[in-house]
């Protein structure tokens, strides 16, 4: 009864506490580990402590299948609030060592790593609340909602992370924080999220390793679970890969951009995320599984003036019409990227039983976020071998969404005749 009351709200109370501390929890935690890497930096003055250091941070995050097991075991509410509170005592532990000089670079690896850590635990119960809180209808806006968060949290944080270093220091920032998390963990208290106990039959460890095992068994017996788990994991070797290592290496080196359209350039490639974030629950309705290759074929064909804005022609012809067209391509390719990712997980929210939902969703997440450091390197090696050509990397890309189209269409074609069997 309870859930069914939660699922009558579009964007409830209950909605609107878990956004809310989603903004707090992961803009904070993103912001501790980019200002905890620049303190680093400057204890240290090696550039290479500091990339490490952040690069080191992310690793638990592939660790959010434990989260996922963790989210469909117990009360979801209770763990988001816990694991504010936890981030709250881990910013407050930092800041008592800093404060009595034993803030070693050891000892702030630890610390990003247990923010990251944490922040691999929280987000699977909250993607596995959100079907609990909105109705089915506004299921697509709603996670396009909490995947903006995420997007601004990853843009806002080297910009905010650098000011409040600069004008408040690491122990002001440290402070702030603290007190924001353990404000959102009160607040988060004040939810109801719809909560049903599994009965346990074994110790937690056992339990928690056996629920996992069935996580696993569920996405690779369900083919259409894992048919958007490889789209996912395709769409982060493919496309994002480009933007994160190429973006900076065309807007800076190919096309020589001044300091401020750089920043420009790379602000509305993220701004571009957000918004196709926030606009899926326009596109979302007309949008199918078997009808999805067309939006493939179109970031496909945004390709082509994308590549031409990198010749040697394009680029001859002045900076301001190479730098345009490229701006232009890049706009409508991550908004598309953005909702062909969003709709599709909100599928596999919707096929996907609720206590198995926090393991489904953290499985996928995890494997598209093992994609995506492949898909940077194989680009950082095309970029340098092309250095000169930088439109060969672009029109490679441009064939391996044609081929990704192509398989798109197969993998839900056959879908829907599956569809028909069972229905049969």
């Amino acid at each position: 009864m309870i859930q069914s009351q939660a699922k009558k709200e579009w964007f409830g109370r209950n909605f609107q506490l878990l956004l809310l501390g989603q903004i707090i929890s992961i803009l904070g935690s993103a912001l501790l580990r980019f200002g905890l890497s620049l303190y680093a930096l400057d204890l240290t003055g090696r550039a290479d402590i500091f990339g490490t250091l952040y690069a080191l941070s992310s690793i638990p995050l592939l660790l959010s299948p434990i989260g996922g097991a963790i989210a469909d075991r117990f009360n979801r509410r209770h763990l988001i609030v816990i694991f504010d509170f936890a981030s709250c005592l881990v910013v407050l532990g930092f800041l008592f060592l800093l404060t009595g000089g034993h803030a070693t670079v050891a000892v702030i690896g630890m610390v990003m790593v247990l923010l990251s850590l944490i922040s691999a635990m929280y987000q699977p119960a909250v993607q596995a609340s959100i079907p609990l809180l909105v109705q089915e209808s506004r299921l697509e806006q709603a996670n396009g909602m909490v995947n903006g968060i995420g997007a601004l949290a990853q843009m806002a944080a080297p910009v905010l992370g650098g000011i409040l270093y600069g004008i408040l220091g690491l122990q002001t920032l440290l402070i702030g924080s603290g007190i924001a998390f353990f404000l959102s963990a009160v607040m988060q208290l004040f939810m109801d999220i719809p909560f049903v106990k599994r009965e346990q039959k074994q110790n937690i460890v056992a339990t928690l390793a056996a629920d996992m095992k069935e996580g696993f068994a569920y996405v690779a017996r369900q083919r259409s679970i894992l048919k958007a788990m490889i789209l996912a994991a395709l769409l982060n070797f493919i496309l994002t890969p480009f933007f994160v290592v190429g973006g900076p290496i065309i807007l800076r080196v190919t096309m020589h951009s001044s300091d401020t359209l750089y920043g420009v350039g790379m602000g509305i490639l993220e701004c571009s995320t957000i918004l196709g974030a926030l606009t899926i629950g326009i596109f979302a309705k007309k949008m199918k599984m078997s009808t999805l290759f067309r939006w493939l074929l179109i970031i496909a064909v945004l390709l082509l003036p994308l590549s031409l804005s990198l010749t040697p022609w394009m680029l001859g012809l002045g900076y301001y019409p190479a730098y345009i067209l490229f701006i232009a391509s890049v706009i409508p390719i991550a908004m598309s990227l953005t909702i062909i990712s969003i709709f599709v997980l909100t599928r596999v929210q919707r096929q996907t039983p609720n206590d198995l939902l926090g393991k489904v969703m953290a499985i996928i997440m995890a494997v598209a976020q093992i994609a995506a450091p492949i898909g940077q390197i194989v680009y950082g090696k095309l970029f340098e071998t092309f250095s000169k050509q930088v439109y060969i990397p672009a029109l490679l890309m441009f064939a391996a969404m044609l081929g990704m189209a192509w398989v798109t269409k197969r993998f839900y074609h056959n879908q829907i005749e599956e569809g028909q069997e069972v229905a049969r």
